[in-house]
């Protein structure tokens, strides 16, 4: 009696297992995908440049410093002149004795030609006097462009903005002797900003001169007009250099003005001819030698539910979203949240993601 007491006892117990729902979406089919791809490059003027004396000298007077906003014209530093102004005092002295010396000169072979006429004088004396003159003539000639070198030279020696800027930099300091062609300051122009962004020649290639291009620099974003593309490929980032003019009309209005050697991107969307599906990045899940995988769901005869893995390749993602192609059909339907709660051929309850933002 007691044996069949038991027996009765387990026949009437039931167990009822839960099918857990999951949330599903279809897969959505596409020929084609934008691939959306940014370029670094950085910003430069098309006037910076470093700015120095022509001549060697020692540095007597710095009137400018960095961050200083300068004109063109405007005086920036002197050299010590003290001997270039000693060489021009010796040689307008020497111009003056040679002005009195030719003017005596001159007299002489005036005089010459007129007693030549009355034939009191002779040949070689009339040709020496006229000689002296022509050596005077030509040794005022001589100091002459002697005297207008000296007076370049000290015009030189104070140096002036060549154009409307700002000083980035001062590389020396006042009483420094400078070495010839050493700039003194780095000075950045305020006329035309440009970006300068390497690309892959595959990129280059499809774009052309006066092309309008999507500029990105800090949090805002420009539209920029492509004005150069060079001819050659650096040696080493293997990038072709594009040179991008920015639109100064909206750099003047900002209220944060672009900085020389800022970080630029080159916003680039291509057209790639790729057939796949977009899925959310949640749907996709680790496979086994470095595939990834989505769970499928099927129904078997009796129309119950239940989980498959299909392995997948990713082609391109997004921030939210991927575009794979592999084992799939266009229309399978996927689960797209809670995969670490799912095994391979688990019995579920599919509910679509719309279905469930419902409920």
């Amino acid at each position: 009696m007691l044996l069949s007491a038991c027996n009765n006892d387990e026949a009437s117990t039931t167990t009822v297992i839960a099918v857990p729902k999951v949330i599903t979406q279809p897969l959505n089919f596409s020929s084609s995908y934008q691939h959306q791809q940014r370029y670094t490059g950085s910003v430069r003027s098309t006037d910076t440049t470093g700015v120095g004396f022509e001549l060697a000298g020692k540095l007597s007077d710095i009137i400018v410093d960095s961050g200083d906003a300068v004109v063109k014209g405007q005086k920036l530093a002197s050299l010590n002149t003290q001997l270039l102004e000693a060489e021009y005092q010796q040689l307008s002295a020497s111009l003056q004795q040679t002005q009195a010396d030719l003017d005596l000169a001159q007299s002489n072979f005036e005089r010459s030609v007129e007693l030549k006429k009355k034939q009191y004088v002779s040949e070689q004396q009339f040709d020496e006097t006229q000689q002296q003159v022509s050596s005077l003539l030509a040794n005022q000639k001589r100091l002459q462009a002697s005297l207008y070198a000296t007076e370049l030279k000290l015009e030189k020696s104070t140096l002036v903005a060549p154009f409307n800027g700002t000083i980035s930099k001062r590389h020396h300091n006042l009483g420094e002797v400078i070495a010839l062609g050493s700039p003194v300051f780095t000075l950045i122009g305020t006329s035309q900003q440009q970006a300068y962004i390497g690309v892959p020649i595959a990129v280059a290639q499809t774009l052309t001169t006066n092309q309008m291009v999507n500029i990105l620099i800090g949090s805002k974003s420009y539209k920029g007009r492509v004005a150069g593309i060079s001819a050659e490929i650096d040696s080493v980032t293997r990038t072709v250099q594009l040179r991008i003019d920015l639109p100064s009309n909206d750099l003047s209005k900002s209220n944060q003005p672009i900085i020389n050697g800022e970080i630029a991107y080159l916003a680039y969307q291509q057209q790639i001819e790729d057939a796949g599906y977009w899925v959310p990045i949640a749907s996709l899940t680790d496979g086994v030698r470095g595939l990834w995988n989505v769970f499928v769901v099927t129904k078997n005869e009796k129309g119950i539910s239940k989980i498959e893995r299909r392995d997948v390749d990713i082609i391109y993602t997004t921030e939210h979203q991927a575009y794979i192609n592999g084992a799939l059909n266009k229309h399978d339907v996927i689960v797209t949240k809670g995969l670490h709660k799912l095994v391979v051929g688990q019995h579920v309850n599919p509910t679509s993601e719309t279905v469930a933002r419902s409920l």
